[in-house]
């Protein structure tokens, strides 16, 4: 795409280790004292960039790294290898006091609105906490005037201000999630699965929230979800992940119409719609490998019916065609 990166990471991996102290590393093989240090792979080699202005959504299954794609932009966890920039500017080594004027810039929507609000702080402290520590400058009658501007606009009383989150519904809550996170007049929202939590009837409600607020505030998100019919309303293009690594990353409107790589396809597949043959559902084989010892080769290859020797021992590059981008064999081939 033509238009600058607002944000991007490159190359990037995570990885958690699982293991224990060295005494619980070390094992006997053959009569050899062995140490082995395993670890959980979240991340391997995913390189993505988000448009300014674009609401890039990420969807995968549990366990495919979403979640820790969107702490490690954020710097809330630091990567194993690779980079994240902000507005071309490298920001995953800086320190704490040179991440500041990113954290103002750098907001996050969590998806527990249960978890996620102090429940000793009323929301009047909530939302003046962040606007205190960003802007020291302002006196309490301008914090107040933001507070009460910031609340009107995702639909909360301010007269509210004086209750506790245990007093807020889940809707509600949220809301004051989104409050907190626009506060600062962020450039770049990170939203995890903002309304998995929520009821079906309140969800609607609180997309159309962010999307007025994408609109009014010229906001770029980075929007993480399973819901694939959110992501055909709200995001410009979908990055689908799997296992930790890139799938397919396409404007929305040709995703869902022509899915090409071959995960996309059975994700697509499995979307409910009225008068469906049951021969169109693909059903992928086996099991979904776990993420501490990594197939070889295609991370997909044991589950995908287009499989062949190639993919058990290559891993494949992401390919450009046209305006999609495409990490499989079986597409580069011609095969699929």
């Amino acid at each position: 795409m033509s238009q600058p990166a607002l944000v991007g990471v490159h190359d990037l991996y995570k990885e958690f280790p699982i293991h224990g102290g060295l005494l619980e590393q070390l094992s006997f093989e053959n009569g050899r004292l062995i140490r082995k240090r395993e670890s959980v792979k979240a991340i391997s080699g995913v390189d993505l960039e988000v448009i300014k202005g674009e609401s890039l959504c990420v969807v995968g299954e549990s366990g495919c790294g979403k979640s820790t794609l969107a702490r490690v932009i954020m710097g809330l966890i630091r990567p194993s290898q690779g980079e994240v920039t902000y507005d071309q500017k490298r920001i995953d080594d800086l320190s704490m006091g040179d991440m500041l004027p990113y954290r103002r810039k750098m907001q996050m929507i969590f998806q527990n609105p249960y978890a996620s609000l102090n429940p000793r702080m009323t929301v009047q402290q909530t939302l003046e906490e962040p606007i205190r520590f960003h802007n020291p400058d302002l006196s309490n009658s301008e914090i107040k005037d933001i507070v009460v501007s910031v609340t009107k606009s995702v639909g909360v009383d301010p007269s509210w201000s004086s209750r506790y989150p245990h007093e807020f519904s889940g809707g509600q809550r949220q809301r004051i999630s989104i409050a907190r996170a626009l506060a600062v007049d962020p450039e770049f929202i990170v939203a995890d699965e903002p309304i998995s939590a929520l009821d079906v009837s309140i969800q609607a409600q609180v997309l159309n929230l962010l999307m007025d607020a994408r609109e009014q505030r010229d906001l770029t998100f980075l929007f993480i979800t399973h819901d694939l019919a959110v992501v055909e309303h709200f995001g410009s293009r979908v990055a689908v992940m799997y296992l930790g690594t890139l799938c397919e990353l396409a404007p929305t409107r040709k995703l869902f119409s022509v899915p090409r790589h071959p995960y996309t396809q059975a994700l697509l597949s499995a979307i409910p719609k009225l008068n469906q043959d049951s021969s169109e559902y693909i059903k992928l084989k086996g099991e979904v490998p776990t993420p501490v010892n990594l197939p070889r080769g295609c991370v997909f290859h044991s589950r995908c019916i287009h499989t062949n020797e190639r993919c058990t021992r290559e891993v494949p590059e992401i390919k450009v065609y046209d305006d999609t981008s495409i990490a499989c064999h079986a597409v580069e081939e011609g095969r699929i």
